[in-house]
């Protein structure tokens, strides 16, 4: 009987049209025992996964069954695909499944830390007035540039057409004749740090992205631009971040990702209640309903996988 195990959460419905032949084991908190792992992986032919479960080559190198990984999410740094691809261990993601709310969160961002919604909402609770002691901003005309330019870039795209935003890439990838059809100008990195009142990261991280937002990207940076980072933490270097907000190279920052997740103490005692900035526990991606796309497209290509190699 082909054995399925599950380390991390995905919605339960879902869960239910697994295959009834397959053998599952749905352990949501496998992720943080390693030793479970281990130990346990070589019974599997599958295993579904999120971000916190690390398939490095020792891990890997244990499932000597395993033949498919499901990927709730859209990250692959967190599984060595070189191994997979090598050992024949198909690696599917749900590509394109959490692109709305993340576009959302994007939007969501970039309007509050332009109105200052945190520190405006704290000093009325405190009792104070500031309707003018604060300068606050629309995001109607603002230059919106978009560090990488796949799913998610182009649902943020949308949306921001709708608050009259103009919109820049930067991604060496994609062709010309793509962003000519979605009408939108594709520039140089360097074009990007010019020229947005706002930038949103939105690339894998590897060996050419990690740090790519460093101290010397920040003192380029001409328009003292919103940073928004909803992809992965290790792009930004988070303590030349701090330092580029408190040297007032840029306005305001969104944190969904982080490089250490739970986001370190260090980290976070350097944050203050006067800082225009907006954390979140990485879950741009993880709503409700995204949760429910998420789940029900791995469940399915789960099926279709395995049926497969049944057969």
């Amino acid at each position: 009987m082909i054995k399925i195990l599950i380390t991390e959460f995905l919605d339960e419905v879902a869960l239910k049209n697994l295959n009834k032949e397959f053998n599952v084991v749905y352990k949501i908190e496998a992720w943080q025992n390693r030793e479970y792992l281990e130990k346990e992986i070589h019974n599997f032919d599958a295993i579904i996964i999120r971000n916190k479960t690390i398939l490095n080559q020792s891990l890997l190198e244990k499932a000597s069954k395993l033949k498919y990984v499901g990927r709730l999410g859209v990250g692959l740094d967190n599984i060595d695909t070189v191994y997979c691809k090598t050992n024949n261990i198909f690696v599917q993601p749900a590509t394109g499944m959490n692109a709305d709310s993340v576009a959302e969160y994007v939007i969501n961002s970039s309007l509050s830390l332009l109105k200052k919604t945190k520190l405006v909402n704290a000093e009325t609770q405190n009792g104070k007035w500031p309707r003018t002691s604060i300068p606050t901003n629309e995001l109607k005309g603002k230059i919106l540039g978009l560090i990488g330019f796949g799913n998610i870039s182009k649902k943020v795209l949308k949306l921001a057409k709708a608050f009259d935003v103009s919109t820049i890439t930067y991604d060496p990838f994609v062709s010309f004749d793509e962003i000519k059809i979605l009408n939108i100008r594709k520039v140089s990195f360097q074009e990007i740090l010019d020229l947005a009142d706002i930038i949103s990261i939105h690339v894998p991280l590897n060996n050419e992205t990690k740090y790519m937002f460093n101290k010397e990207t920040f003192i380029k940076m001409k328009k003292k631009p919103i940073i928004i980072n909803s992809s992965r933490g290790g792009i930004i270097n988070e303590k030349h971040l701090l330092d580029a907000y408190l040297n007032k190279n840029i306005s305001g920052f969104a944190l969904d990702v982080f490089e250490n997740e739970p986001v370190d103490n260090i980290f976070i005692s350097k944050i203050t209640n006067e800082m225009n900035c907006i954390l979140t526990p990485h879950n741009a991606g993880v709503t409700e309903e995204s949760n429910i796309r998420v789940s029900n497209f791995i469940i399915e290509k789960t099926n279709e996988f395995l049926q497969n190699i049944k057969d």
